[in-house]
């Protein structure tokens, strides 16, 4: 297989991680899904049956050593969310914001209690609280915010900011005074709108929007598309499960991610009353909502109700979530390569407790893998150094018959066969590795774990671009050698070409992550090192006399 070829397979293999999910969208909800979507097609709406609307806010501001939270004192609203330990993708140095309620980006969180009917239950009695303004000074800081007995209902909403965690429990505690029992839902609901997540760009661009996880429907994502067609179709048509006993469900972008715990790992679910109610939808004012109805416990008269739930608002770091609730690590999104992103992150993940260093455990990981596919790129480098080694005798060849096709072709066969010389031979190992390189690139391109994590000198953030562009100008050089160790290409515009290939390539990398760089350049090292190997051992076989098998 000569370089034009591999090249061939190279760009393939950029291209599909490019746009994946574009060129294979996403399969057709199993029979456990239409069957548990079935039963929801008569269904009243839920917690979107009555919006609740961003009114003008009161803030009260809630400080940790993790997050800088704003609630609307009115609605009970978390309005918005600064991640202190994260930077702007933009501006390095302002702090991540995830959650925002201002005009150009819209991101809060919602929770409601709904009556009978499925109206607001507080829609115009706003909540009060004793202070403005909170600080974690110990373990926990709690928020109580108050409302007016209505209804014979005394309601009160708490937000429990725990050190070290982005895990928010919101609790509604309900006093029910009115003489009579009272059967109320609560609706939680993660709001936001379609812009694109603050420093994505075409060469970083991941999936944005609604997911959900359901024992019976798996990992599923609801694009923002699907919704807007629903809203112009006037009917509800999204594919995803709609009752659940457990799981959860929210909004995922690069790194980060919200969601509504249904069920924390090794707890009791919150929909023991009934099943829970998904609901994902695009609303009147253009907003998304990704969410559930949560049926409560039925409130006795004179009896007191606390129902809390769990909010998991930060990143997607795998060893963190994956203890918050049952496969919550698969909203860390890598697409239709799991089956390999997820083992290979596991392996880069121990190599890092081993080497305490991301970058390191990027070299040692890309080690691994070149050695667990040592036999196939053996192979491929074999069937490569025979075609190079052959390429001045095809040269020859190629001048001998000139025009006469036919004639040149025997003649090709024939010294292919002499040789035994496959010219094919490389072709299907390089193809069986093209899933373990997309994997390997997700593995590593959706690792928040990598984001503010440095390598060595000038390389303080394996999560953006080489600063000063010097990884990408390395593997410029070891992709120019790479080409000299390979099958000189006998047209003259594809040896032009192939010149220009890691001119390009390197371009493109000047946008890629430092750490996806640093991958490529690794592996372009040891591929250098092997083939030259090859290269100089069938070389010395054949000086020998020695047929090379």
């Amino acid at each position: 297989m000569d370089f034009k070829r591999l090249m061939v397979f190279f760009s393939l293999a950029l291209l599909i991680l490019l746009g994946w999910e574009q060129m294979f969208p996403s399969p057709k909800p199993t029979a456990a899904q239409q069957a548990a979507q079935s039963q929801q097609q008569t269904a009243p709406a839920n917690n979107t049956a009555q919006e609740a609307t961003l009114s003008p806010i009161t803030p009260i501001t809630v400080t940790t050593d993790t997050v800088k939270a704003v609630i609307d004192e009115k609605s009970g609203d978390l309005r918005a969310l600064y991640l202190l330990k994260y930077n702007a993708s933009s501006d390095e140095g302002k702090d991540f914001v995830l959650f925002d309620d201002s005009k150009a980006y819209t991101y809060v969180a919602q929770s409601d209690l709904l009556n009978a009917n499925g109206q607001l239950l507080l829609k115009d009695v706003p909540f009060q609280a004793p202070q403005k303004q909170y600080t974690l000074s110990g373990d926990q800081v709690e928020v109580r915010l108050s409302a007016p007995e209505t209804n014979g209902l005394k309601i009160d909403k708490v937000y429990t900011f725990n050190k070290g965690s982005y895990l928010i429990n919101i609790r509604f505690d309900i006093t029910n005074q009115s003489g009579q029992p009272v059967k109320l839902d609560a609706a939680y609901r993660m709001l936001r709108d379609s812009s694109k997540p603050d420093g994505e760009g075409y060469f970083n661009h991941t999936y944005t929007g609604p997911v959900l996880y359901t024992p019976s429907g798996k990992f599923e994502k609801v694009t923002f598309s699907d919704l807007d067609d629903d809203f112009k179709s006037g009917r509800d048509q999204a594919e995803y499960v709609r009752r659940t006993d457990s799981g959860w469900v929210g909004m995922i972008q690069h790194y980060f991610m919200s969601t509504w715990i249904l069920q924390p790992k090794d707890g009791t679910s919150v929909c023991t009353n009934g099943a829970c109610q998904i609901d994902i939808s695009r609303r009147s004012d253009n907003l998304y909502s990704a969410g559930a109805r949560v049926p409560l416990p039925e409130i006795a008269a004179g009896a007191t109700l606390d129902f809390p739930i769990e909010l998991y608002a930060g990143p997607q770091t795998t060893s963190v979530i994956s203890q918050v609730a049952d496969n919550l690590q698969l909203a860390k999104d890598y697409g239709k390569v799991h089956i390999f992103a997820s083992p290979l992150f596991w392996l880069l993940n121990k190599l890092h407790d081993y080497v305490s260093n991301w970058g390191w455990a990027i070299v040692l990981l890309t080690i691994i893998v070149k050695a667990v596919l040592y036999p196939l790129t053996n192979a491929s480098y074999r069937s490569m150094a025979k075609m190079r080694a052959v390429a001045p005798r095809l040269q020859s060849l190629k001048e001998k018959y000139g025009d006469d096709r036919m004639a040149l072709q025997q003649a090709m066969m024939k010294m292919y066969k002499d040789e035994k010389i496959n010219p094919l031979g490389g072709c299907l190992p390089m193809l069986l590795q093209i899933p373990v390189f997309i994997g390997l690139y997700w593995a590593i391109f959706t690792s928040v774990e990598l984001r503010q994590a440095p390598w060595i000198g000038w390389i303080t953030d394996l999560s953006r671009p080489d600063p000063w562009f010097i990884l990408p100008i390395i593997m410029a050089i070891t992709m120019f050698i790479q080409t000299s160790l390979n099958p000189p290409p006998t047209d003259p515009l594809q040896a032009k070409m192939m010149k220009l290939m890691p001119v390009i390539f390197s371009v493109m990398f000047f946008f890629f992550p430092a750490g996806l760089v640093l991958y490529w350049v690794v592996n372009n090292i040891l591929t250098i090192a092997q083939q030259w190997y090859i290269n100089k051992t069938i070389e010395k076989q054949r000086k020998n006399g020695v047929v090379v098998p």
